[in-house]
């Protein structure tokens, strides 16, 4: 039985990590996040911190290292889309005309 939970966690793990860190590769790499739901990647970003304070309660570190890895990605990601989202808001105000 343990073999089995082992590899449901061991599963989880790398879908998580494959989900995360290419998304975030990509952002880095071309600065393009408009097609990003913002309140959809804060809502997995802090689902991601909570597990890994789940994981150090329970002292189950593949849980912490595997939230910890998509905890960064998300700021990495979340970060930039901060940045670019008040970089256009403050690029479109300045473009209306002034009457």
């Amino acid at each position: 039985m343990n073999t089995w939970i082992t590899i449901i966690g061991t599963a989880a793990a790398i879908c998580m990590i494959l989900g995360y860190v290419p998304q975030a590769y990509h952002t880095i790499r071309t600065r393009q996040t408009d097609a990003i739901a913002f309140p959809t990647f804060i809502m997995l970003g802090l689902g991601s911190v909570f597990f890994v304070i789940q994981g150090f309660m329970l002292s189950n570190w593949p849980l912490v290292v595997t939230n910890l890895i998509t905890t960064v990605a998300s700021l990495i990601i979340t970060v930039i889309k901060l940045q670019n989202d008040y970089r256009r808001h403050h690029r479109d105000k300045s473009r209306k005309p002034k009457e």
